[in-house]
């Protein structure tokens, strides 16, 4: 038979979890495979880019559609478990409900995040595109839900881990140039609510000074923390601050340093701007393929002889 589309394979994933176990994506190839009846060469056959196997990421797909609508737990990077509300309503509800609600639960949550961020393009189906503006679409899809990737990642760390990774992510974007050991990560016991020291000269009379709030993502940072970060800068006399959190800035927290007077320089760095700095400086990323479009050349073809 034809390999089953992403939906198709909702509930005969959610069945696999419903004992209560924990799986990784790989171990749902053999269990599906055997109910849809597929032949080898099914499993195995690849996009026609060549880039991944189609049945692999419709299994995909179908996981991270249950865990958007909250059927699904992820207790840890790229481990699924039944939640809860699975569990009732895998054990209550008839399949056509549950895909249903699934289809209604993404699309809430695409139209949330959509009226946050304008930018951002949901993918649809109905919608008639252009194959290059459908490829530009489908990228920054992918580059959000990295972004978000990214985000949850970082969450999952230590608040120290996360001191070492924006002063990494600093020097990656170039601040201390060539200068050996420009990047500090400072001691938690007594670190005067300074994070990270950037040095920008061998005798580290220029430095910027960093704070970093590894927090849940719907917590804001406000104002009286950047007031705090301002007053351990006086006491460093520095000059210069950069504020980075995982969440985001309270209007309140922005307005201040809008209007900081004086030679003091506070940057805020939140987490989406966090995430596209990581992504775009390559920092804990790899290129998983590059698509070479190209366009066809003016010049050349208008010096050939017309007929």
């Amino acid at each position: 038979m034809a390999i089953p589309k992403y939906h198709e394979l909702r509930i005969s994933a959610l069945r696999l979890l419903s004992d209560g176990r924990s799986m990784k994506l790989r171990d749902f190839l053999e269990p599906l495979a055997n109910e849809f009846k597929l032949t080898d060469e099914e499993i195995n056959e690849m996009y026609p880019s060549g880039n991944g196997h189609i049945f692999y990421d419709r299994i995909s797909w179908a996981l991270s559609y249950l865990n958007m609508a909250g059927l699904l737990d992820k207790p840890a990077r790229g481990i699924y478990k039944i939640s809860k509300k699975g569990v009732t309503m895998f054990n209550s509800e008839t399949p056509e409900y549950i895909n249903e609600f699934v289809d209604k639960e993404v699309a809430k949550r695409d139209k949330i995040k959509k009226n946050k961020n304008p930018e951002i393009k949901i993918i649809d189906l109905n919608d008639r595109q252009t194959p290059q503006e459908g490829l530009y679409t489908s990228f920054n899809n992918i580059r959000n839900s990295i972004y978000e990737e990214i985000l949850t990642t970082i969450l999952t760390k230590t608040p120290a881990a996360f001191e070492k990774l924006v002063v990494m992510l600093l020097q990656k974007m170039g601040y201390g140039g060539e200068i050996k050991n420009s990047g500090v990560v400072t001691k938690q016991s007594n670190d005067g609510g300074i994070d990270g020291i950037i040095k920008e000269d061998i005798l580290g009379f220029g430095r910027i000074n960093i704070q970093a709030k590894r927090y849940r993502l719907d917590i804001a940072v406000g104002r009286e923390e950047i007031q705090r970060f301002v007053g351990a800068l006086a006491v460093a006399q520095s000059n210069k601050g950069v504020f980075i959190t995982t969440s985001y800035f309270s209007k309140g927290a922005i307005e201040y340093v809008e209007n900081l007077f004086g030679n003091t320089t506070v940057v805020l760095i939140d987490g989406k701007n966090l995430a596209s700095y990581i992504y775009d400086y390559g920092l804990g990323m790899q290129v998983e393929q590059t698509i070479e479009i190209k366009k066809m050349d003016t010049d050349f073809w208008d010096s050939m002889a017309n007929q």
